[in-house]
Protein backbone atom coordinates (compact mmCIF):
# COMPACT_ATOMS: atom_id res chain seq x y z
CA UNK A 1 0.00 0.00 0.00
CA UNK A 2 1.33 3.18 -1.01
CA UNK A 3 2.19 5.93 1.77
CA UNK A 4 -0.07 8.54 1.69
CA UNK A 5 -0.13 12.19 3.89
CA UNK A 6 -3.26 10.73 5.69
CA UNK A 7 -1.30 8.08 7.13
CA UNK A 8 0.78 10.97 8.55
CA UNK A 9 -2.14 12.55 10.27
CA UNK A 10 -3.76 9.42 11.56
CA UNK A 11 -0.15 8.34 13.59
CA UNK A 12 -0.24 11.97 14.80
CA UNK A 13 -3.83 12.31 15.97
CA UNK A 14 -3.03 8.84 17.53
CA UNK A 15 -0.03 10.22 19.24
CA UNK A 16 -1.94 13.12 20.28
CA UNK A 17 -5.04 11.65 22.29
CA UNK A 18 -2.34 8.66 23.79
CA UNK A 19 -0.48 11.90 25.21
CA UNK A 20 -4.07 13.65 27.01
CA UNK A 21 -3.45 17.19 27.13
CA UNK A 22 -5.23 18.14 24.09
CA UNK A 23 -7.79 16.43 25.93
CA UNK A 24 -7.28 18.82 28.66
CA UNK A 25 -7.08 21.69 26.11
CA UNK A 26 -10.88 20.75 25.44
CA UNK A 27 -12.16 20.11 29.25
CA UNK A 28 -10.54 23.88 29.67
CA UNK A 29 -13.39 25.13 27.10
CA UNK A 30 -15.81 22.87 28.01
CA UNK A 31 -15.55 23.95 31.74
CA UNK A 32 -15.14 27.66 30.82
CA UNK A 33 -18.07 27.50 28.94
CA UNK A 34 -20.38 25.57 30.77
CA UNK A 35 -19.92 27.44 34.00
CA UNK A 36 -20.86 31.19 31.78
CA UNK A 37 -23.83 29.30 30.82
CA UNK A 38 -24.62 28.10 34.44
CA UNK A 39 -23.94 31.38 36.11
CA UNK A 40 -27.15 33.22 34.22
CA UNK A 41 -25.42 34.79 31.55
CA UNK A 42 -27.41 35.62 28.41
CA UNK A 43 -26.33 33.25 25.34
CA UNK A 44 -24.73 37.04 23.42
CA UNK A 45 -22.67 37.50 26.38
CA UNK A 46 -21.35 34.20 26.79
CA UNK A 47 -20.58 34.22 23.39
CA UNK A 48 -18.92 37.71 23.69
CA UNK A 49 -16.76 36.70 26.80
CA UNK A 50 -15.85 33.08 25.05
CA UNK A 51 -14.48 35.13 22.01
CA UNK A 52 -12.27 37.46 24.67
CA UNK A 53 -10.61 34.13 25.91
CA UNK A 54 -10.31 33.01 22.98
CA UNK A 55 -8.81 35.85 20.96
CA UNK A 56 -5.90 35.94 24.17
CA UNK A 57 -5.00 32.37 24.37
CA UNK A 58 -6.04 30.00 21.29
CA UNK A 59 -2.94 32.29 19.12
CA UNK A 60 -1.02 31.52 21.90
CA UNK A 61 -1.73 28.00 22.50
CA UNK A 62 -1.79 27.45 18.38
CA UNK A 63 1.50 29.41 17.81
CA UNK A 64 3.57 27.81 20.37
CA UNK A 65 2.64 24.12 20.04
CA UNK A 66 3.12 24.47 16.13
CA UNK A 67 6.62 25.96 16.97
CA UNK A 68 7.40 22.87 19.71
CA UNK A 69 6.20 20.85 17.67
CA UNK A 70 8.85 20.94 14.65
CA UNK A 71 11.68 21.05 17.58
CA UNK A 72 10.59 17.83 19.62
CA UNK A 73 9.89 16.39 16.32
CA UNK A 74 13.29 16.66 14.45
CA UNK A 75 14.10 12.87 14.51
CA UNK A 76 10.67 11.55 13.06
CA UNK A 77 10.58 14.67 10.19
CA UNK A 78 14.23 13.63 8.98
CA UNK A 79 13.30 9.84 9.12
CA UNK A 80 9.98 10.53 6.87
CA UNK A 81 12.54 12.43 5.24
CA UNK A 82 14.60 9.67 4.26
CA UNK A 83 11.22 7.79 2.78
CA UNK A 84 9.98 7.59 -0.73
CA UNK A 85 7.44 10.47 -0.06
CA UNK A 86 7.17 13.66 -1.69
CA UNK A 87 8.17 16.67 0.73
CA UNK A 88 4.50 18.45 -0.01
CA UNK A 89 2.88 15.23 1.50
CA UNK A 90 4.93 14.82 4.52
CA UNK A 91 4.04 18.84 4.73
CA UNK A 92 0.71 18.57 4.51
CA UNK A 93 0.35 15.27 6.96
CA UNK A 94 2.16 16.91 9.72
CA UNK A 95 0.65 20.43 9.62
CA UNK A 96 -2.99 18.71 9.89
CA UNK A 97 -2.30 16.14 11.86
CA UNK A 98 -1.49 18.68 15.02
CA UNK A 99 -3.67 21.49 13.32
CA UNK A 100 -7.01 19.75 13.13
CA UNK A 101 -6.92 17.60 16.37
CA UNK A 102 -6.15 21.47 18.24
CA UNK A 103 -9.04 22.76 16.09
CA UNK A 104 -11.00 20.05 17.12
CA UNK A 105 -10.61 20.18 20.62
CA UNK A 106 -11.47 24.08 20.79
CA UNK A 107 -14.63 23.71 18.73
CA UNK A 108 -15.66 20.55 20.77
CA UNK A 109 -14.91 22.43 23.89
CA UNK A 110 -17.26 25.11 23.50
CA UNK A 111 -19.56 23.91 21.25
CA UNK A 112 -20.88 20.80 23.37
CA UNK A 113 -21.94 22.98 26.13
CA UNK A 114 -23.59 25.10 23.75
CA UNK A 115 -25.58 22.65 22.48
CA UNK A 116 -26.65 20.97 25.98
CA UNK A 117 -27.85 24.70 27.46
CA UNK A 118 -29.66 25.27 23.80
CA UNK A 119 -27.26 28.24 22.86
CA UNK A 120 -27.05 27.13 19.83
CA UNK A 121 -30.47 26.49 19.22
CA UNK A 122 -31.26 30.12 19.95
CA UNK A 123 -28.34 31.99 18.77
CA UNK A 124 -27.39 29.45 15.55
CA UNK A 125 -24.69 31.95 13.80
CA UNK A 126 -23.44 33.59 16.25
CA UNK A 127 -21.93 30.16 18.10
CA UNK A 128 -20.93 28.82 14.34
CA UNK A 129 -18.92 32.44 13.70
CA UNK A 130 -17.06 32.34 17.00
CA UNK A 131 -16.57 28.43 17.07
CA UNK A 132 -15.54 28.65 13.35
CA UNK A 133 -13.33 32.00 13.99
CA UNK A 134 -11.72 29.74 16.91
CA UNK A 135 -10.72 27.36 14.68
CA UNK A 136 -9.90 29.14 11.66
CA UNK A 137 -7.03 31.17 14.13
CA UNK A 138 -6.44 27.85 16.15
CA UNK A 139 -4.73 26.95 12.42
CA UNK A 140 -3.69 30.04 11.05
CA UNK A 141 -1.50 30.62 14.01
CA UNK A 142 -0.51 26.72 14.31
CA UNK A 143 0.83 27.55 10.86
CA UNK A 144 2.88 30.35 11.78
CA UNK A 145 4.31 28.38 14.60
CA UNK A 146 5.43 25.81 11.83
CA UNK A 147 7.06 28.53 9.67
CA UNK A 148 8.58 30.33 12.59
CA UNK A 149 10.21 26.42 13.81
CA UNK A 150 11.11 26.21 10.20
CA UNK A 151 12.72 28.77 10.05
CA UNK A 152 14.74 28.50 13.31
CA UNK A 153 15.22 25.41 12.62
CA UNK A 154 18.66 25.03 14.72
CA UNK A 155 18.06 27.98 17.25
CA UNK A 156 14.39 26.93 19.16
CA UNK A 157 15.25 29.71 21.66
CA UNK A 158 15.00 32.85 18.80
CA UNK A 159 12.36 30.84 17.75
CA UNK A 160 10.15 30.88 20.99
CA UNK A 161 11.23 34.24 21.56
CA UNK A 162 9.68 35.04 18.14
CA UNK A 163 6.98 33.06 18.48
CA UNK A 164 5.94 34.99 22.37
CA UNK A 165 6.47 38.94 20.40
CA UNK A 166 4.35 37.81 17.85
CA UNK A 167 1.78 36.94 20.22
CA UNK A 168 2.21 39.95 22.12
CA UNK A 169 2.21 42.05 19.39
CA UNK A 170 -1.13 41.00 17.94
CA UNK A 171 -2.78 40.06 20.66
CA UNK A 172 -1.78 42.56 23.51
CA UNK A 173 0.02 45.69 22.11
CA UNK A 174 -1.49 46.31 18.46
CA UNK A 175 -4.72 48.43 19.40
CA UNK A 176 -3.09 50.21 21.88
CA UNK A 177 -0.14 51.36 19.44
CA UNK A 178 -2.78 52.13 16.55
CA UNK A 179 -4.47 54.45 19.50
CA UNK A 180 -1.33 55.96 20.03
CA UNK A 181 -0.61 56.90 15.96
CA UNK A 182 -4.20 58.00 16.33
CA UNK A 183 -2.98 60.27 18.92
CA UNK A 184 -0.01 61.56 17.26
CA UNK A 185 -1.76 61.82 13.80
CA UNK A 186 -4.91 63.34 15.13
CA UNK A 187 -4.46 66.27 12.66
CA UNK A 188 -4.51 64.73 10.00
CA UNK A 189 -7.00 62.49 8.18
CA UNK A 190 -6.09 58.94 9.13
CA UNK A 191 -8.96 56.52 8.74
CA UNK A 192 -7.67 54.98 6.24
CA UNK A 193 -4.39 54.63 7.44
CA UNK A 194 -6.02 52.80 10.01
CA UNK A 195 -8.21 50.39 7.86
CA UNK A 196 -4.55 49.01 6.20
CA UNK A 197 -3.57 48.89 9.37
CA UNK A 198 -6.41 46.95 11.20
CA UNK A 199 -6.06 44.43 7.49
CA UNK A 200 -2.56 43.18 8.76
CA UNK A 201 -4.00 41.30 11.99
CA UNK A 202 -6.38 38.70 12.20
CA UNK A 203 -7.00 38.76 15.69
CA UNK A 204 -8.13 42.41 15.35
CA UNK A 205 -10.37 41.52 11.93
CA UNK A 206 -12.01 38.05 13.86
CA UNK A 207 -12.65 40.65 16.81
CA UNK A 208 -14.23 43.07 14.32
CA UNK A 209 -16.04 40.47 12.86
CA UNK A 210 -17.41 39.33 16.23
CA UNK A 211 -18.49 42.51 17.08
CA UNK A 212 -20.18 43.33 14.07
CA UNK A 213 -22.35 40.32 14.34
CA UNK A 214 -23.08 41.21 17.17
CA UNK A 215 -23.44 45.23 16.66
CA UNK A 216 -21.95 46.01 20.01
CA UNK A 217 -20.81 50.13 18.93
CA UNK A 218 -19.31 50.57 22.74
CA UNK A 219 -16.86 47.95 22.33
CA UNK A 220 -15.75 48.15 19.02
CA UNK A 221 -12.68 50.35 19.87
CA UNK A 222 -11.48 52.63 17.14
CA UNK A 223 -10.55 49.77 14.83
CA UNK A 224 -14.19 48.46 14.81
CA UNK A 225 -15.59 52.03 14.36
CA UNK A 226 -13.44 52.54 11.30
CA UNK A 227 -14.45 49.32 9.93
CA UNK A 228 -18.16 49.63 10.39
CA UNK A 229 -17.73 53.12 9.03
CA UNK A 230 -16.26 52.23 5.82
CA UNK A 231 -18.08 48.75 5.16
CA UNK A 232 -21.41 48.91 7.41
CA UNK A 233 -22.07 46.14 9.12
CA UNK A 234 -22.74 42.96 6.33
CA UNK A 235 -20.50 44.00 3.61
CA UNK A 236 -17.82 44.69 7.06
CA UNK A 237 -18.22 40.65 7.85
CA UNK A 238 -17.60 39.44 3.99
CA UNK A 239 -14.35 41.97 3.65
CA UNK A 240 -12.78 41.01 7.08
CA UNK A 241 -13.99 37.19 6.18
CA UNK A 242 -12.25 38.01 3.21
CA UNK A 243 -9.07 38.94 4.24
CA UNK A 244 -8.72 36.25 6.96
CA UNK A 245 -9.12 33.80 4.44
CA UNK A 246 -5.94 35.09 2.99
CA UNK A 247 -4.33 34.96 6.38
CA UNK A 248 -5.18 31.69 6.71
CA UNK A 249 -3.55 30.50 3.12
CA UNK A 250 -0.56 32.53 3.56
CA UNK A 251 1.01 31.22 6.43
CA UNK A 252 0.24 27.33 5.59
CA UNK A 253 1.69 27.85 1.93
CA UNK A 254 4.92 29.93 2.99
CA UNK A 255 5.39 26.97 5.51
CA UNK A 256 5.23 24.68 2.84
CA UNK A 257 7.13 26.55 0.38
CA UNK A 258 10.31 27.14 3.33
CA UNK A 259 9.76 22.87 4.22
CA UNK A 260 10.08 22.00 0.77
CA UNK A 261 13.61 24.48 -0.13
CA UNK A 262 14.61 23.49 3.57
CA UNK A 263 17.97 21.61 3.97
CA UNK A 264 17.25 19.43 7.13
Amino acid sequence: MKFRWWHIVRSEWISLLRGKWILGYALIFLLLTDMMLRFGQSGPEVLLSLSNVMLLFVPLVGMIYGTLYIYQSKEFIELLLTQPIDRRSIYRGLFLGISTPLMGAFVAGGGLPMIWHGLVRDHLYAAVLVLGLGGMLTVLFAAIGFLIGLLFYEDRIKGFGFTMVIWLFLAILYDGLILLLVAVLGDYPVDQLILGITMVNPVDLARILILLEFDISALMGYTGAIFRQFFGSSTGVIVAGAILLVWLIWPIYAGQKQFERKDF
